[in-house]
């Protein structure tokens, strides 16, 4: 089994799933712009501003230099969806070995409605290619909580294998063939994290945020089929699993931002004050774009990019939501 692991990204859930690798692996080099944090990691053994009040195992290593990673046989991508091109790309310029294996972690869709696995192998098209999603917060990760999560891959030899290194006697793998589907289902949650996080902002109940969850694994279902995904993809981990997670958990960012704004803040000081990246913003425009390409009828995503991108009000969003021409529920 692989005993080494990169990990580009020094994030919460990059360094979660250090956390989570080092206790399978000899060592897990977390890559890092920041040089004040790659220190950290090295001489204190913590990462206070994204996994607070937790020590990191002695086998997880840190630096700057993104060269490094040619000596791993395991590269992990853990950057916001903005910057996987641009990483991908600096790979490419690296003579890595074409047994090298790539895992993409990133939950997002770039501008031009690209999954994050296809901008990777847009810039290396001959390294086997993986991705893991699922409810997996990283807050909890760190803490070796209960969690679960599926891993895709066409190649079912390369699943097996990252289904072996990455599950522990907290964190349980599933594996997939569908890629499309548990990108999709990872991307389109965050919105619906947000909007969930938008009722909750104005003052809505439970009966509300159940009907939006529920109303949003329709929508996700069937802009995912769309998409090329599988049903039953979206009924999974990475589908339903991680809408419940994103719509009813405080460690969601999306939904923070979507409380933020139901409470009448503005979007861009509240993207300040979370101090990380809510990936449901872009993420929004980027998949309201394709939906309009599909004609795929998304009314909740459709609501959810005129809030944040045309200003419409939640109150007013919501009422044009509810006084919508009625219809069969399966239709």
């Amino acid at each position: 089994m692989i005993k080494r692991a990169a990990i580009i990204g020094v994030g919460s859930w990059g360094t979660a799933i250090a956390s989570l690798l080092a206790h399978r692996m000899d060592e897990v080099c977390l890559i890092g712009r920041n040089q004040e944090t790659v220190d950290e990691i090295n001489n204190q053994h913590t990462n206070h501003h994204y996994i607070p009040e937790r020590h990191l195992a002695t086998n997880i290593i840190a630096t700057s230099d993104i060269a490094q990673v040619a000596s791993y046989p395991l590269i992990i991508f853990v950057v916001p969806t903005a910057a996987t091109a641009a990483v991908a790309k600096q790979l490419a310029a690296i003579d890595l070995p074409k047994e090298t294996i790539l895992v993409s972690c990133a939950k997002g869709i770039n501008a031009e409605g690209e999954r994050m696995s296809q901008v990777i192998h847009n810039q290396l098209p001959h390294q086997p290619l993986a991705v893991l999603s699922g409810p997996n917060h990283a807050e909890e990760v760190a803490r070796n909580l209960a969690t679960c999560a599926v891993i895709g891959a066409t190649d079912s030899t390369l699943a097996k294998e990252l289904q072996d290194i990455f599950s522990t006697n907290f964190f349980r793998c599933y594996t997939s063939d569908d890629i499309a589907g548990i990108e999709l289902g990872g991307a389109m949650k965050n919105i619906f994290g947000i909007a969930s996080g938008i009722a909750s902002g104005i003052g809505l109940g439970d009966n509300a945020i159940a009907a939006l969850v529920t109303r949003g694994l329709a929508e996700m279902t069937r802009l995912g089929i769309a998409l090329d995904g599988r049903m039953e993809t979206f009924m999974g981990l990475s589908g339903v699993g991680d809408l419940m997670a994103t719509c009813y958990s405080s460690h969601s960012r999306n939904n923070r931002v979507g409380k933020a704004l139901g409470k009448g803040g503005q979007l861009d000081e509240i993207i300040a004050n979370l101090g990380m990246v809510a990936e449901g913003v872009p993420n929004t425009k980027s998949i309201h774009d394709l939906a309009k390409k599909t004609g795929v009828r998304t009314p909740l995503i459709n609501a959810v990019y005129q809030i944040l991108y045309e200003d419409k009000s939640a109150a007013v969003a919501l009422e044009e939501l509810l006084t919508r021409d009625t219809r069969s529920e399966i239709d």
